[in-house]
């Protein structure tokens, strides 16, 4: 079975670290729940959440072009619950916080890629003039400064 954005799995813990769980996925691949996409909680522990070796259900976020596999599992849980609708933080946003109707819905549901590529290009560009800032505040607070002495 080929693994598709927004498809629920059962995986299994392989192992974790601070940022977050690795699950084996039934195809042999395996992916990262980040520890934000851990639970619906504050999570600052990964291991009070899930264990090495335990079955979890995850929702497939998305899919690298470079094979990496992003999962979660509060949105794969969220889809199974189904609660009756709980008040979230959107209902106490302004008309202009709102997202608009072709956003992404709040329900849980994987952003359109063309939003998350279109953040991460934005992300990737401030990191990138940031850094180049900070090299050449380097470069001219090394310098020795020539000038008038009083």
């Amino acid at each position: 079975m080929a693994l598709e954005i927004g498809s629920v799995v059962e995986g299994k813990v392989t192992s974790i670290a601070k940022f977050g769980a690795f699950v084996q996925l039934p195809d042999g691949k395996s992916g990262l729940v980040h520890i934000s996409e851990i639970a619906n909680a504050f999570v600052s522990d990964v291991n009070e959440f899930v264990q090495v070796g335990q079955s979890v259900k995850v929702r497939v976020l998305n899919i690298s072009a470079d094979g990496k596999i992003n999962l979660s599992i509060k949105r794969a849980e969220e889809t199974q619950e189904r609660a009756p609708a709980r008040p979230s933080r959107a209902s106490h946003r302004t008309e202009s916080e709102r997202p608009h109707e072709n956003s992404a819905p709040i329900n849980g549901e994987v952003a359109p890629r063309s939003e998350n590529q279109e953040f991460e290009d934005k992300l990737k560009k401030f990191m990138q003039e940031s850094e180049g800032r900070i090299a050449d505040n380097r470069l001219y607070a090394d310098r020795p400064r020539r000038g008038r002495k009083h």
